[in-house]
């Protein structure tokens, strides 16, 4: 394998169950479209944000009363910064953090490779998932992507699904506001529908952490967030061992898996982790007769209306 990816730089246009409509994003139990309703915030968002005027009308009349009414703030603001921390909590906003019900029952299964496109690793996976026959989600940071173009429509072109991670992978998000994420996930999303020529329909926060304008800024943009089931933290962790025992322990068909292509950690010889660990995972998959599906095809409505049978993936 080449160190380095060289690939062509010829447009690219896709067809096939990885392409469907964009902005018709399923919710977590795979039911619905953003895009065709407005949106509203869930309970605990529109309690929280008409908590404030009431704390303010309260303060004005009893202004001796500011301590309780300073704790019932501070408590509330925890509340919401633990579930900013929570990566899989739906109370800010719909969160695909399993397959829909209808995937499940087909023994279908997500894994998800974040922080690319790896000029080094990536190729390299693309080359485990076709000799595995597995189908994966890539959510590639636009930066990255801009600089790697043909390797995008490359992962594309292998059958597999890009879905958006974020303009510049900016560990502040969760102080973003309305406008910066707007920005932020909106530019990525630009820059790959450029590159690939298909809009994304997933979003994943960095690192999983958020805030309450997330969710408002990507039913704008006609995306669903999606975090995961399970993670092998392959960016700390430099064994291969251990990264594949999280990631198995417990596994289930609907399970959303989550590795890293980029800012993988390396192993005690430089290789990097996740590919030590792939075609033993993906071994244990078919051993256990589960089939690796991008999320845009276990969240297509058509397959979970007529109850369609996936490929089975090989060894």
């Amino acid at each position: 394998m080449s160190r380095h990816w060289r690939g062509t730089a010829g447009p690219l246009r896709t067809t096939g169950s990885t392409s469907t409509t964009s902005g018709a994003i399923l919710d977590g139990d795979g039911g619905g479209s953003r895009g065709r309703r407005s949106w509203r915030p869930t309970p605990f968002v529109a309690a929280s944000a008409a908590l404030h005027p009431l704390l303010a009308l309260l303060l004005a009349w009893q202004w001796h009363w500011w301590p309780v009414l300073l704790a019932v703030l501070v408590a509330d603001h925890a509340a919401i910064a633990a579930q900013s921390l929570w990566p899989r909590s739906r109370l800010l906003g719909t969160n695909l953090a399993r397959l829909p019900a209808a995937a499940a029952a087909r023994d279908e299964i997500a894994i998800t490779i974040d922080d690319g496109p790896d000029p080094e690793v990536t190729p390299a996976v693309l080359a485990l998932l076709t000799r595995h026959g597995a189908k994966a989600t890539f959510f590639c940071i636009g930066e990255r992507a801009a600089q790697h173009p043909a390797l995008c429509r490359a992962i594309v072109a292998a059958g597999h699904a890009i879905e958006n991670h974020g303009q510049q992978h900016r560990h502040d998000a969760p102080l973003l506001g309305l406008a910066g994420w707007r920005r932020e996930v909106g530019d990525a999303q630009r820059e790959l529908t450029a590159i690939t020529g298909r809009a994304p329909q997933f979003f994943r926060a960095m690192a999983g952490l958020r805030n309450p304008w997330l969710d408002p800024a990507l039913h704008g943009l006609g995306l669903t967030l999606a975090s995961w089931t399970r993670r092998g933290f392959d960016t700390r962790s430099a064994d291969p061992d251990r990264v594949l025992a999280r990631l198995l322990d417990g596994l289930s068909a609907g399970d959303i898996l989550l590795l890293h292509d980029g800012h993988a950690a390396r192993t005690g010889g430089g290789e990097p982790v996740i590919l030590a660990v792939l075609p033993r995972l993906l071994g244990a998959l078919a051993a256990r007769g589960l089939t690796p599906v991008t999320l845009a095809c276990a969240c297509d409505p058509d397959r979970n209306r007529s109850g369609a049978e996936p490929h089975r993936p090989h060894l």
